[in-house]
């Protein structure tokens, strides 16, 4: 059964339209910027939006926070063929699945400061990104929260085209967000993996993460469009909390999968998105992992010096970028997302073919990893529709 990626809304630290996105990103213009505040005594980069964001509808008042703000935001591109589907289908066949890591904590640690935590609680709950969506589009097919950290987004995606093979829905509204918060970037910099600059994949130089805020949202179906969504798969480590198998086997067993479920193989990828967080561990698994499967023989690149990690919104988010990649109306040049760094390669790491201005996209599928605490981890695969 092909699964089709019919429509994307987004807004990120690169823009708030797929148009502005594209340029930003195939150009390699960072959206990080200097912000002070957000850790004690220090001024970090971070990948903030900085486009005024409406507020939710006063009858979801309850569920007012940035996340939600964002997803709003994100929601508002798809709303006309959204509303196509809920007449053609009918709001028992059209579901829901948002991935998260942060939802309203950045609200719920404001509340606690100013004493009055109580009020704030239904805005600060995980499912607070499913909820007001449901309310607000009479949704009554599956609604499912996500919240597998960093994976959250691409997790959001698989279990999306699981409910479409399963005959559960028609189409699918997934996705991901995450906004800034005090609690993640602090817990960040007590683990000691916040960058004080914008952060160096791969690189010998690199020194850690810049945490960024996104929303990113697909409508998932049967009918055909340009891009679609071929493969998707999930892996467990469990091997240590807070750090990767550092073999990288687990994440070569998502992105084996990944491809098995696509029915490619290796060579038949022509972009990989790398999880390429800048942190000593995640890159040395991630560059080995990535080495054992493709060589030096596909062009790949890490996002997040533009936007910085997003968490749990990533994983949708950098899905987001290999759409436009694909997609030729966004990208007729078939130019490749550029990997933006120092140049300077770490020795002790497998050397990957890292995407500069010249790369450009020679076959019609792209792959995108994503990593997480708990030693999870998530790859998709989007190919171009022939």
């Amino acid at each position: 059964m092909n699964t089709y990626l019919n429509a994307l809304g987004l807004i990120s630290p690169l823009g708030n339209d797929l148009a502005s996105t594209a340029q930003a990103l195939f150009s390699g213009r960072s959206g990080l910027q200097k912000q002070a505040g957000w850790i004690p005594e220090q001024s970090i980069p971070v990948g903030a939006v900085n486009t005024p964001l409406a507020a939710l509808p006063d009858a979801l008042h309850a569920y007012e926070n940035r996340c939600n703000r964002l997803l709003y935001a994100a929601l508002a591109p798809l709303a006309a063929e959204l509303d196509q589907a809920l007449t053609r289908y009918g709001r028992a066949r059209v579901g829901l699945v948002i991935g998260t890591s942060t939802a309203g904590i950045l609200e719920g640690g404001q509340a606690v400061r100013e004493g009055h935590a109580a009020a704030h609680y239904g805005r600060q709950e995980l499912t607070s990104a499913t909820r007001w969506l449901e309310q607000y589009l009479g949704l009554q097919g599956p609604v499912i929260l996500i919240s597998t950290a960093c994976t959250s987004g691409a997790r959001a995606l698989l279990t999306a085209k699981r409910l479409l093979h399963s005959d559960l829905c028609d189409v699918v509204l997934c996705g991901g967000a995450d906004s800034l918060c005090h609690l993640t970037l602090n817990g960040f910099n007590a683990l000691e993996a916040i960058a004080a600059e914008p952060c160096q994949p791969l690189s010998a130089n690199r020194q850690g993460i810049n945490i960024g805020e996104a929303a990113a949202l697909f409508l998932l179906s049967k009918e055909p469009s340009p891009i679609r969504l071929l493969g998707a798969a999930a892996s467990s480590d469990a091997h240590h909390m807070s750090a990767p198998d550092p073999s990288g086997q687990g994440a070569l067993r998502a992105m084996q999968g990944a491809l098995k479920d696509a029915q490619l193989s290796a060579s038949d990828i022509g972009y990989l998105n790398l999880h390429g967080t800048a942190t000593v561990h995640n890159d040395a698994m991630e560059s080995l992992a990535a080495h054992q499967l493709f060589a030096e023989h596909v062009p790949c690149s890490s996002t997040k010096p533009l936007t910085g990690h997003t968490l749990g919104a990533a994983g949708a988010l950098e899905a987001a970028f290999c759409w436009l990649t694909l997609h030729p109306d966004y990208n007729p040049e078939r130019r490749l997302p550029l990997h933006c760094w120092d140049g300077q390669a770490d020795p002790k790491l497998p050397r990957l073919a890292l995407a500069d201005s010249n790369a450009r996209l020679a076959k019609p599928y792209a792959m995108s990893n994503s990593f997480a605490f708990g030693g999870n981890n998530a790859c998709v695969i989007l190919g171009a529709s022939t």
